[in-house]
C-alpha cells in the first residue's frame, strides 16, 4: 500500500530550548504508569516529538523507559532537519532520530508519543486537531503525553491521552520549590492555560488546591511531602483524583480530564 505520509512535515519549528533532566518527572510518571503496557506491546516504540536543539530528552527517555520495559525503543522526531543531523551521532541500539512533525513519520504505530513544550507556541484553537492527529497515530493501548514544564524541570503539567482522547491531567513539582499549588498555573498546557479564569473548572481546581494546601500547613513540620499528601487526600474528597499516595509522594496529583476540561465557548 502506498504511504500517505505528507511530503512535508506537519507543524512549525519551535524554539528548541532543552536541558538535561528537564523532563525527568514526566518520564518517571510514564515509566510507572505505562511501563506495563510497553512491556506487553508487540513493538514497544516511543516517540520523543519535538525534542529540540539537543537530543538529551530522547536519550534520557530511552534510559528511563528501559527501567520498566527493557525492550523499549525511542525515536526522536524533529521538524528542523539541522537538529536531526546534530542528533544523529547520538544514535545507538534502541535510539534513532527522524525528520518530521505531527504526522509522526514511522512505518508503524508507536506505543507512546511524548510531546513536551511543543504546543506552547500554537493557538489554543489548534490543540484539538493536533491531539486528534497524534492520537490517531497511536497503537491500540497507546498513550500520548502532552504538556509543559519549566526550563529546569521543577514544575510540570501534562495531559495523558489515549486513542479515544484525553484521560487525565497531572500536576507535578519539586516540592521544595513550591510556595502554593497554583504556582503550577504558569505551566498549564495550551489547552488549559488560557482557561485559568473564574468560571472555568481548572481555575476552581487550582483555587481548591491552594485552599487544601493552606489547610494542610500544620503537616509542614513533617516535611513538604507529608503536606502535599495531606493536600491530595483532601482534594480527592471533591475532585476525581485518579492516583494514590505512591504517586503523591513523588510530588504529583493526577485528575480526570473531564473535571478540568474547558467549558465550551
Amino acid at each position: 500500500m502506498a504511504s500517505r505520509t505528507p511530503s512535508r512535515p506537519v507543524g512549525t519549528v519551535t524554539r528548541g530550548t532543552t536541558n538535561p533532566n528537564r523532563l525527568r518527572r514526566m518520564d518517571r510518571w510514564i515509566a510507572a504508569t505505562h511501563g506495563a503496557a510497553l512491556r506487553r506491546a508487540a513493538d514497544p516504540v516511543a516517540v520523543d516529538l519535538g525534542y529540540g536543539a539537543a537530543p538529551w530528552t530522547a536519550v534520557e527517555l530511552l534510559v528511563r523507559l528501559r527501567t520498566a520495559a527493557p525492550h523499549a525503543r525511542v525515536v526522536g522526531v524533529e521538524i528542523d532537519p539541522a537538529r536531526v543531523a546534530a542528533a544523529k551521532p547520538y544514535e545507538r541500539e534502541g535510539l534513532s532520530f527522524r525528520h518530521g512533525g505531527f504526522e509522526v513519520p514511522l512505518p508503524g504505530r508507536p506505543a507512546l508519543i511524548r510531546a513536551a513544550n511543543v504546543l506552547r507556541q500554537y493557538d489554543e484553537e489548534q490543540v484539538a486537531a493536533v491531539w486528534e492527529r497524534l492520537c490517531g497515530r497511536l497503537a491500540p493501548g497507546g498513550l500520548l503525553v502532552e504538556g509543559t514544564c519549566d526550563e529546569i524541570g521543577r514544575r510540570h503539567v501534562w495531559v495523558a491521552l489515549g486513542p479515544e482522547g484525553p484521560r487525565t491531567v497531572t500536576f507535578a513539582t519539586r516540592l521544595g520549590s513550591l510556595d502554593r499549588p497554583s504556582d503550577l498555573a504558569e505551566r498549564l498546557p495550551k489547552a488549559l492555560i488560557h482557561r485559568n479564569v473564574p468560571g472555568e473548572p481548572v481555575h476552581a481546581f487550582l483555587r481548591d488546591f491552594d485552599r487544601a494546601w493552606a489547610a494542610a500547613a500544620p503537616y509542614a513540620s513533617y516535611g513538604a511531602r507529608q503536606r502535599w499528601i495531606r493536600t491530595a487526600r483532601a482534594l480527592a474528597a471533591d475532585w476525581p483524583v485518579a492516583d494514590r499516595p505512591a504517586r503523591w509522594r513523588q510530588g504529583e496529583v493526577t485528575v480526570r480530564w473531564e473535571a478540568l476540561a474547558p467549558r465550551q465557548g
